[in-house]
């Protein structure tokens, strides 16, 4: 290892033989969502520099993990200042990647499209290793239209289910299906169908009933919701049909021991939850999940638990779980999701567990969410209250910057206010946001205004404009809006591009059916991205 600064640089080869060795390793692209979209490595992991101190504590527990950094956008390598950030929130094993991404391509390290690509990529080998059954979206039209003994069950979060779904589907998020399915199909005639947006949760939907063994007929929905669309069918939208809540005796008993059949078979490691403490042994980090439905987690879950339902756990594992070899420890109180969650992140190469006994009642005592601990914000700045912004605005001289996430600004906003990514402010300050004498910060809840707030303190300082004011307005937007003060909505301001979020080619109701075909190509080419990689130590039972 060399140095710049005072970061040691890790070269490809050096990170890639810790892959191979599975040693705790967190591979960081810290800049935005879309540009990381366009290509990473397989294990990369996008904690962009705006975010960090939101973030890095919760996705980064243990602060001497082996982190190694990069991202170079438009010109400006970010990766040095996200390193003396996180050395700022007590890290001490920070590294920058040698030469950047541009470093790892010029050494042959293969890069990757999209976001959540490394549970996309293992649903493809799953479906090339087990030929996982599906059927084409006309021939599953024609079962719904004609009446036949079918059931389709939609494998997504249930406001994407709402947002679009196959005509007569049913939500029933991927952890539930091997819990439930016998609630909705008690007649074993009856056929099957799994369906998300794309492929992934539809082909790990499918086979995890398969593995479980119910004797029903299963197939997944051949290209989801997107097969749907470019077979030029009519999809649904505003759908509320759930599975039941209650599940019967039989039914529960069956699943538990499917379930268990098929996390042994995985590999998944069983263990008391008095001894979940000696799994956090020195240079090792553990996350804890409660992998059953947010409503469920919110009336009661295990202490130091997160929530992280567990079909969507196996889909973003790479945002959940951003240092690769950690340990993983998945919580329920049916002992059928959590062993069917593990038992897909065991075949992903992760160290997984599950209690050995079911959690009863009287253990689940927590009802609020882990407390998320932030550093305290660097430079001290003024706060504004929503009613005297108001009135400020009435005259020349405040400019209000909005620093939450493009969508939500787009949704409604402070009239007037401009849209900005807290790490591009001074691009930005150089760029359409004009001189003013007081400046005034916002996002969702002013948590994250508060530290961009500093940033424009510094920047200020440094461009001779001390005597410029820095707010942050109390409470953000939520407390604007709360108080009933006017919204603007649309992009009226941007003053930069709206790259804090990658738009998938599967979201929402109006994307092109060139878009949505590509989508599928690259996922059908995934299989052999994996195999020019040889990092990802899959293993599909």
């Amino acid at each position: 290892m060399t140095t710049t600064a005072t970061f040691p640089l890790l070269s490809f080869a050096a990170v890639r033989e810790r892959l191979l060795a599975r040693e705790e390793t967190a591979l960081l692209d810290v800049r935005e969502e879309d540009p990381f979209a366009q290509e990473h490595p397989l294990w990369a992991a996008n904690l962009a520099l705006s975010r960090i101190e939101i973030e890095a504590w919760r996705r980064i527990p243990r602060r001497d993990t082996l982190i190694v950094l990069y991202g170079a956008h438009d010109g400006i390598d970010l990766a040095p200042l996200a390193a003396q950030t996180l050395a700022s929130l007590g890290y001490t094993n920070v590294h920058l990647l040698d030469g950047g991404l541009e470093g790892w391509r010029a050494a042959g390290g293969e890069l990757f499209r999209d976001v959540n690509v490394p549970s996309k990529s293992f649903g493809e080998l799953v479906e090339h290793e087990r030929h996982t059954p599906s059927l084409s979206a006309p021939e599953v039209k024609a079962l719904v239209e004609g009446k036949a003994n079918v059931v389709v069950l939609d494998a997504r979060r249930f406001d994407e289910y709402q947002t679009m779904s196959i005509p007569s589907a049913t939500s029933v998020p991927g952890a539930e299906l091997v819990l439930r399915v016998r609630e909705l199909a008690p007649d074993p005639a009856t056929q099957v169908i799994v369906n998300c947006a794309g492929r992934t949760r539809s082909i790990i939907g499918t086979q995890s009933l398969v593995n479980a063994g119910i004797p029903n007929p299963v197939a997944a929905l051949r290209n989801g919701t997107i097969g749907w669309k470019l077979a030029g069918q009519v999809l649904d939208h505003g759908a509320d049909r759930q599975a039941p809540a209650a599940v019967s005796a039989a039914h529960r008993e069956q699943a538990q021991a499917d379930a268990g059949r098929v996390a042994d078979a995985a590999g998944v490691r069983r263990i008391a939850l008095d001894a979940l403490q000696a799994l956090e042994t020195p240079g090792r980090t553990v996350y804890r999940f409660d992998v059953r439905t947010p409503e469920e987690y919110a009336a009661g879950h295990l202490p130091g638990f997160a929530s992280a339902p567990g079909g969507q756990l196996v889909q973003e594992t790479d945002h959940q779980v951003p240092v690769r070899g950690a340990r993983i420890v998945l919580a329920d109180d049916d002992g059928v999701r959590a062993s069917m969650s593990a038992s897909w992140l065991a075949q992903m190469g992760w160290e997984v567990y599950v209690p050995d006994t079911v959690p009863s009642a009287s253990a689940l005592t927590e009802t609020a969410a882990p407390a998320s601990a932030h550093p305290p914000v660097a430079v001290a700045v003024s706060e504004i209250a929503p009613a005297a912004l108001s009135a400020l605005l009435k005259q020349p001289g405040t400019v209000v910057l909005d620093v939450t996430t493009s969508a939500n600004y787009v949704k409604r906003h402070i009239p007037g206010a401009w849209y900005v990514i807290r790490a591009q402010l001074a691009q930005a300050l150089d760029g359409p946001i004009p001189s003013a004498q007081r400046y005034v910060l916002t996002c969702g809840s002013s948590l994250l205004a508060r530290y961009a707030a500093a940033d424009l303190r510094t920047l200020l300082d440094a461009r001779g404009k001390a005597d410029a004011e820095v707010l942050v307005l109390t409470g953000g937007n939520a407390a604007w809006f709360a108080a009933g003060l006017e919204a603007e909505t649309g992009e009226t301001r941007l003053a930069t591009p709206r790259t804090d979020r990658y738009r998938r080619p599967y979201e929402g109701t109006d994307a092109p059916a060139e878009a949505m075909q590509a989508y599928l190509d690259w996922e059908f080419g995934l299989v052999a991205q994996l195999g020019r990689d040889g990092t990802h130590h899959f293993r599909v039972i």
